[in-house]
């Protein structure tokens, strides 16, 4: 833990608001919600403005003290949080600054605090007549700063891209304590180095994001949600592609499922009913939208979803009549992770490979680790229309939990291995954190990985900077 004097140096720079060495209220801050990783820290400290973390930062800096930023601590990957094998960390939370959000209607902009939950700026746009389209199912708890730091991505990535799309200007402070502040809602700037790029999926290694400027888009005043069966993941890739040419590229959503996920989510989620009247392979939840309320968009999907049915890609299928309908077949998506918990355990892969790659991805990892591990259970899930996957692979029935967890890692680098020789990410969306350092160190381009660890020495040559997440 940093010298006692340090401690009371940052307690007094920040008051008593600011800054708590009380463990019943950093026990929410070291633990991760999975229960995977658990933390530790004698000091938590949390500025309520950017003046306020400049201080705290150029303080550690001068004292060789690390820090470790905390948004909304809503991460998978052990990148949040301090002290884990034992590190001497504090723990740094933006979750007081939080009390600005500017909408821009004109400009199609949003500026806050990067303690502001996703939620609140969707909220705030709303109210102002626009979208704010980064859409999570953590989305009442993780912060601008998070989602920025881990180039969070989410459902709409399809059509609205992940966090590095949506970002257009950053207020950060550097490892020395220094304000960088690029906070414009400029969208063309061609004066050299684009650094906020640094910023966005650094995992806070490069500095303390403060505020962020997001882009903002019309609202989408007519959506059409869809549950749609199919009998394989090539026929939901040709599906896409169809609905994307035949709606003008307006489909903001295509989730894939598979029946035996459905299942689950079927048996151990109260309130859920499968829309169909039969069970079917595969699944598609997609939603289509328009910010044009007389676009004809109705009928042309009637159309759509009825041509396909004629062409057997589509093989059975619901529209959603109300609201409350949409919001129950995204229930039966957003369940998938709950209800995979009481088929015993399940080891996860976050990874994303070329859209077209999809299904020989899907194909080739479930005959591989069937092979190397019999009776388990492969249960991919995800954004088939960015080609991010939620590949997790549950025990065998009447497995014991812990025999099968302490497979994990060398799982891993044979679902890794696939993905890096399908060209594809090892992390599509949670960020590399604690958990994926090693296999970031063995699957990253060398030249990448030697400019990365250029770019974080030049920056953070004290190493105070989240030094536990991305290198080894």
């Amino acid at each position: 833990m940093p010298a006692q004097h340090h401690i009371e140096a940052l307690i007094t720079m920040l008051g008593p608001k600011g800054a708590t060495t009380d463990p019943t209220d950093i026990a929410p801050h070291i633990k991760e919600w999975r229960g995977k990783y658990f933390g530790q820290t004698s000091l938590m400290v949390m500025p309520d403005s950017t003046v306020e973390a400049a201080q705290v930062v150029r303080y550690c800096n001068e004292h060789k003290i690390a820090l470790v930023p905390q948004g909304g601590n809503t991460g998978v990957v052990g990148g949040s949080l301090p002290g884990l094998n034992g590190r001497d960390e504090v723990l740094i939370s933006t979750k007081r600054m939080n009390s600005n959000i500017r909408v821009d209607a004109a400009d199609y902009s949003v500026t806050v605090d990067a303690g502001c939950t996703v939620a609140a700026i969707q909220d705030a746009a709303k109210a102002a007549n626009r979208l704010f389209p980064l859409s999570l199912a953590s989305e009442g708890s993780c912060t601008a700063g998070g989602v920025v730091s881990t180039n969070a991505g989410g459902v709409h990535v399809v059509r609205y891209g992940t966090t590095r799309a949506l970002t257009i200007g950053i207020e950060a402070i550097l490892p020395d304590g220094e304000i960088y502040d690029s906070l414009s809602s400029l969208r063309k700037n061609n004066t050299g180095y684009a650094l906020d790029q640094l910023f966005i999926g650094a995992e806070g290694t490069l500095g303390l994001v403060t505020k962020v400027a997001f882009r903002l888009f019309p609202p989408e005043l007519e959506r059409r949600t869809y549950w749609l069966a199919v009998d394989s993941p090539s026929d939901a890739l040709e599906l896409l592609a169809s609905a994307r040419t035949e709606t003008a590229d307006r489909v903001s959503v295509f989730e894939i499922l598979p029946h035996a996920g459905l299942e689950l989510v079927l048996t151990h989620i109260p309130g859920t009913i499968n829309p169909l009247s039969k069970p079917y392979p595969w699944y598609i939840l997609m939603e289509v939208a328009t910010s044009s309320p007389d676009s004809g968009l109705r009928t042309k999907l009637e159309e759509w979803v009825a041509s396909n049915m004629e062409n057997h890609l589509i093989q059975d299928g619901a529209e959603a009549q109300s609201e409350t309908q949409a919001k129950a077949f995204w229930k039966l998506r957003e369940s998938m992770s709950e209800a995979q918990k009481h088929g015993g355990g399940s080891i996860k892969h976050d990874i994303a490979v070329p859209v077209s790659h999809v299904p020989a991805f899907i194909t080739e990892a479930t005959q591989t680790l069937e092979a190397a591990y019999p009776g388990c259970r492969v249960t991919p899930f995800g954004h088939l229309g960015d080609g991010n996957l939620h590949f997790n692979v549950l025990q065998p029935e009447n497995a014991n939990k812990e025999e099968f967890l302490a497979h994990w890692d060398s799982m891993n680098r044979l679902v890794h291995d696939i993905v890096t020789s399908h060209k594809g990410s090892i992390s599509a969306e949670h960020g590399i954190g604690t958990m994926k350092k090693e296999e970031l160190a063995r699957l990253k381009n060398p030249a990448a990985l030697t400019t990365m660890r250029c770019i974080k020495k030049a920056l953070d040559p004290n190493n105070i900077m989240n030094p536990g997440v991305l290198f080894l």
